[in-house]
């Protein structure tokens, strides 16, 4: 670890957050400077549930978080030597700003990740997981932090499937819900982590916009307000959820309502004074536990314990790097199937024209892909989802075919895989490849749900991609010091073993980590020795499993397509896993999502292919940046949440 030099705040950072926070944060005039907001595409808007009922409607696995709308005719933001994209505007203020005081993208990530955890409760924070990607332009090396949750020791097979052996009923009120869903957060021993080795600014300063700001209040958005009140029935039977996001008679609270977290202060500036340690061990940790525990509101309790909590370490591991076409790019390796499941996905496209089916209508919303191309890509996805349903799961606990990800990216077995591809007709349901004989079972699949993505540059040429969640919106809805829990051990397998008996890869066993589809990711020049030269892209997104889609045509709208990353992230999301349904979202302006997609031209054209196709709005919240020139970059923020991109700005 190279030593690091601590530098203070050039300038104070809190006074100016909290009153932009108090005052709409907006510069109507349009003029842009250094972490200077300006207006960009049209308003985002939620559609809140009535009453206190959450629907019921939305599939889960596809749409994981509500919609919010579409803003229109956003364009690229571009900056002179560091840049921050978020999916909420508070954290990218609050990052561009240690930006700006000569921080690190280490530092950033801490305090993007404190404010999120605040304004954006629904999708991460303190009681969360994450992925890091992280290059240190100085010594030219990526590291890959695994920062996600751990089942407890006392976890058996059944943990998700039933109360107990004798007790054979699910928990209640659901296995998300219930206790059991709590696995050890490992968000906050990653950072401290990311920081030790890359930061600059002293640890404590990065918490301060986020306690500010807990201690004036932040007003609830459109967006927060939405999933409040779609959540509302949920968020009700924990008290403390309740009476933080919830009015005295069980309504939802709106948008504009000012909220205040002196809870959260409290345990930020304990973890700010102390570190990571102070959130595993003592009275934040014996919190976690208690609440883990409690079943109150007729919640099955879980068996977290402060050894589970005391134990947990963030892990270090080695990025996936792959090629693809001139473009070297890097990924997380498991418990992530991100990494894997992308290259797998580029590696088998790699043996089509995909730059010569280029998008049509091309405008500052992205255009739309050719029917010809969304079928090439869609199929490709679906012969990666395969193999990662089947094979990707905690590597210190499952290994990988031939014991490396490489078997499962190999460029001979790819191209292999492409050539199951039809060009004329889908295949529907893909079958994973074969690689001798296995004991892996391949039962159903868990849906993923919420999450948020931060990406970083700095002023000294370093990268972040981290990618953060608490798994559902509001996590296990079980609120706590100020935080709420997550409830990720529900991307465990439910069932331990497959239709045939055999155990599945994702079942869950004590001190594993569930698989994910976080796919935070670094793309750089192919060197002449096939290694990454120069950094080109840092790129990842929010939704669930559908991550892995989002991410693949952002990179394939840039590096394939020559989009910007505004046009790259505003294009219409498409893609698949390994189902007959092809997701096309409606909810994008050049997509005719009447009568299901009746009338639309891309619609028509892949049902004509064999395609089921999902018109239902898509909800990614894709934060990309992309080299402009020799040290500029060029950035965007999804139009279907409520991010920015600010930076030096020119």
């Amino acid at each position: 670890m190279r030593p690091v030099q601590r530098i203070r705040y050039a300038l104070s950072i809190t006074g100016l957050l909290v009153a932009a926070s108090l005052s709409g944060c907006g510069d109507d005039s349009g003029a842009a400077g250094p972490c200077a907001p300006s207006p960009n595409g049209t308003p985002i808007t939620a559609a809140p549930a009535s009453g206190s009922a959450a629907p019921t409607s939305r599939d889960l696995a596809t749409n994981p978080e509500i919609a919010s709308g579409y803003r229109s005719g956003m364009s690229a933001v571009h900056t002179t030597g560091y840049a921050v994209s978020t999916a909420n505007s508070h954290a990218t203020r609050a990052a561009c700003e240690v930006l700006r005081a000569g921080g690190t993208a280490a530092d950033a990530l801490v305090t993007a990740q404190t404010v999120l955890g605040l304004t954006e409760p629904q999708a991460s924070g303190l009681g969360g997981g994450a992925f890091l990607l992280y290059y240190d332009a100085e010594h030219e090396t990526i590291q890959a932090y695994d920062g996600r949750e751990t089942a407890p020791a006392e976890a058996t097979e059944n943990y998700l499937r039933w109360i107990s052996d004798s007790d054979r009923t699910e928990p209640r009120p659901d296995a998300r819900a219930s206790g059991r869903s709590i696995g050890v957060p490992g968000v906050v021993r990653l950072l401290e982590a990311a920081h030790t080795e890359h930061g600059h600014t002293e640890w404590r300063e990065l918490f301060e916009p986020a306690v500010a700001l807990a201690d004036r209040g932040f007003e609830i958005s459109p967006r927060l307000a939405g999933q409040i009140a779609d959540s509302a029935a949920e968020l009700a039977r924990d008290p403390a959820a309740a009476e933080y996001f919830l009015n005295p008679d069980g309504s939802p609270k709106p948008a504009g309502t000012v909220l205040t977290n002196p809870a959260l202060s409290k345990t930020m500036n304990t973890v700010a004074t102390e570190g990571a340690e102070a959130f595993y061990t003592g009275s934040i940790a014996e919190a976690i536990v208690a609440a883990a525990a409690s079943g109150s509101g007729g919640r099955t309790p879980g068996l977290l314990s402060a050894a589970d909590l005391d134990g947990y370490r963030a892990v270090e591991r080695s990025p996936l790097c792959t090629g693809y076409r001139e473009h070297e790019v890097c990924g997380m390796p498991g418990p992530s199937s991100g990494g894997i499941t992308v290259a797998a996905t580029l590696g088998i496209l790699e043996n089509f024209d995909i730059p010569g089916l280029l998008p049509e209508r091309v405008d500052r919303n992205g255009g739309v892909p050719r029917a010809e191309a969304a079928h090439l890509i869609a199929e490709a996805e679906r012969l990666a989802y395969a193999d990662r349903d089947k094979y990707i799961a905690d590597p210190d606990y499952i290994p990988l075919p031939g014991n490396t990800p490489d078997t499962l990216v190999n460029p001979d077995y790819l191209r292999d895989r492409a050539g199951l591809i039809d060009p004329a007709r889908s295949m529907g349901t893909a079958q994973p490849g074969e690689f001798g004989p296995t004991t892996l079972g391949a039962g159903p699949q868990q849906p993923e749900h919420g999450t948020s993505h931060i990406s970083v540059v700095d002023s000294y040429g370093n990268a972040a991609a981290m990618t953060t969640t608490v798994e559902s919106a509001f996590g296990s809805f079980h609120m706590v010091d100020g935080f709420l829990l997550n409830n990720q051990l529900t991307d465990f397998a439910t069932d331990p073993a497959g239709p045939d008996g055999a155990p599945v890869a994702n079942r869950i066993e004590p001190g594993k980590r569930p698989r994910s589809s976080m796919s935070p990711t670094l793309v750089f020049e192919r060197g002449a020795d096939g290694a990454p030269g120069a950094l080109t892209h840092v790129v990842g997104s929010p939704g669930g499993s559908v991550i892995i889609q989002f991410v693949v045509k952002t990179l394939i709208g840039m590096l394939d397509w020559g989009l910007d990353p505004q046009q790259a992230v505003s294009a219409v999301a498409f893609g698949a896993a390994n189902t007959p349904v092809t997701n096309v979202g409606g909810e994008h302006p050049a997509i005719d999502s009447s009568a299901d997609g009746a009338h639309d031209p891309l619609v028509t054209g892949l049902r004509e292919r064999g395609h089921q196709v999902s018109v239902a709005p898509q909800t990614s919240g894709l934060s990309v940046l992309a080299r402009d020139g020799e040290t500029g970059w060029v950035g965007g923020a999804d139009p279907r949440r409520e991010g920015e991109v600010l930076g030096d700005t020119r």
